[in-house]
């Protein structure tokens, strides 16, 4: 299994948390551990708060528990959330396992609703490029959450936009104070998220971009799917297949 391969200490309420420095009174601190697993080295980024005692998932490749175990364990941390960004495979076939270890309530998009509970449904594809690939258990969310909506969690206020062209129910988590925004397999680092699979649309992709992700402040960091971060100014300037 990968082992953890980024951990960044972030701002969180107006704070600024680095290791081994003085923080004010009253501000706590959110740590970032980026986990990359599954066949397809998904990212998997878990946000802890060891102050809460409190940690939250973003996407579940196969085998992230075995990764993400040890780090809840070192943080004194437990998985209350697990967030899914979209249905594909290679985000959500860890699920489970993390859910039984855990009982994290599980947060996602309902137009992705049938990957979710019926993931075998993605077997032909999967079959294509992985034969041999194990069943895929399926995964039940507890809420579903629609673009627009806002919920709080670690103290944070979390805002979801919906952004499909991927995926139908692909969203994207934005934690505006900490600017951060984990937004699956929509935008890349130079790149965005292929449009040819079912329910793929380029035109429908280009416009989520521009209309929920590039509205953003450019400061903003994006967390995808696969790959490096990158920034929405960064994107904005550069990305050769979406500009604002």
């Amino acid at each position: 299994m990968a082992a953890p391969r980024t951990f960044v200490t972030l701002p969180h309420r107006h704070g600024f948390g680095v290791a081994g420095a003085t923080k004010p009174a009253g501000l706590a601190t959110v740590n970032l551990h980026v986990l990359a697993a599954g066949p397809l080295q998904t990212n998997a980024y878990l946000l802890s708060a060891p102050e809460r005692k409190e940690a939250v998932l973003i996407d579940a490749p196969l085998g992230v528990w075995a990764d993400l175990q040890p780090v809840l364990a070192k943080n004194g941390c437990s998985l209350v959330e697990l967030w899914l960004t979209h249905g594909h495979f290679d985000h959500m076939e860890g699920a489970a396992e993390v859910v039984a270890a855990t009982k994290a309530r599980v947060r996602a998009h309902p137009a992705d609703r049938n990957l979710f509970e019926s993931p075998g449904m993605m077997k032909w594809f999967i079959d294509m490029f992985l034969p041999g690939h194990p069943d895929i258990r399926p995964v039940h969310p507890d809420s579903w959450v629609e673009g627009g909506a806002t919920f709080e969690c670690l103290g944070e206020t979390v805002e979801v936009r919906h952004v499909p062209g991927h995926a139908d129910g692909n969203v994207v988590f934005y934690l505006p104070k900490l600017a951060m925004a984990f937004v699956g397999d929509s935008l890349f680092a130079g790149s965005i998220g292929r449009t040819d699979l079912p329910g793929g649309s380029f035109e429908v992709l280009e416009s989520s971009i521009r209309q929920q992700l590039y509205t953003m402040p450019d400061s903003v960091v994006i967390y995808p799917g696969h790959g490096p971060k990158s920034t929405i100014g960064a994107e904005k300037r550069g990305n050769p297949y979406v500009q604002p």
